[in-house]
């Protein structure tokens, strides 16, 4: 069972729209080939796009998406936002958990054969229900990273039918490529460089990392380098020090990069330790 509801633009006051201000508290944890944000959440967020699939469940309360400039506002219970879709996110300060899952891992490719790839979609709302309840649980509980990401490994899997685990039937050229752009990330990378490591032409590589991948080769380089430089905050780096460690030419770089792929200031993040306490 699915629930979800349209609202109008118009219907919310203009001068409301205008003061609503992005303020998030929570932590991220990542694993190879995804992530989860918890925490809450509260205010809309520019136009962005992304590189993976992101999950979005709450323990209760309605969230919105709008994936058309003049469009209307979606309401869901739990929703999944394709990899590449352009859309605006508003939340007013739920309790909230997005899990983002990379399209070339098995659960991404899943995701895609699932609820395709051009459309937010409903999730089913028991389940989504079910699955953020249990991540809060975790989180609140003050447990280490190794339970919360297990936990979100399992809300994929109850969620949508997929596994975070490895994707074996990766073409293994580019699972090579993927394994030589992580280790090489805080480093300058060329597309030639990596297609030379795997042994295919500059144009051959280029050609399956999209057909693979879904994204273009310096489009990965930075949802990588992103994911690279909030880690690092979240263990305690400033964000001028997470440019530098994640390859970012300097920290408005990084600036210009976070809002465009999450539409939002890194600074409206504020980092909190489990069991609700803000850093």
């Amino acid at each position: 069972m699915t629930n979800l509801r349209v609202e109008s633009l118009e219907a919310v006051d203009p001068v409301e729209r205008m003061t609503r201000t992005n303020a998030s508290t929570g932590r991220i944890y990542f694993w190879q080939g995804g992530s989860l944000w918890i925490g809450r959440g509260r205010g809309r967020t520019e136009w962005h796009e992304h590189h993976a699939h992101q999950l979005v469940v709450a323990p209760e309360g309605a969230f919105r998406f709008r994936t058309q400039a003049q469009g209307r506002w979606e309401s869901f219970e739990g929703a999944l936002v394709p990899s590449h879709c352009a859309h605006q996110f508003e939340v007013d300060g739920l309790a909230i958990a997005h899990l983002f899952v990379e399209p070339e891992s098995r659960a991404g490719r899943s995701l895609t054969d699932r609820f395709g790839a051009a459309a937010v979609s409903p999730l089913p709302t028991l389940a989504s229900r079910a699955s953020a309840r249990t991540l809060f649980q975790i989180f609140e509980s003050t447990p280490g990273r190794e339970r919360l990401v297990d936990a979100a490994a399992d809300a994929v899997a109850q969620l949508c039918g997929a596994t975070t685990e490895p994707d074996k039937a990766l073409d293994p050229r580019l699972a090579r490529a993927l394994a030589y752009i992580r280790a090489n990330i805080r480093s300058p990378i060329a597309l030639g460089e990596v297609a030379a490591a795997v042994a295919l032409s500059e144009s051959r590589f280029r050609h399956l990392f999209v057909a693979q991948t879904g994204s273009s080769f310096r489009a990965y380089l930075l949802w990588l380098r992103i994911n690279l430089a909030i880690e690092a905050v979240m263990a305690g780096a400033s964000w001028t020090q997470a440019a530098h460690e994640a390859g970012f030419a300097d920290s408005a770089h990084l600036t210009r990069t976070h809002k465009r792929v999450f539409g939002i200031e890194p600074s409206a993040i504020r980092p909190q330790t489990p069991g609700g306490l803000v850093s």
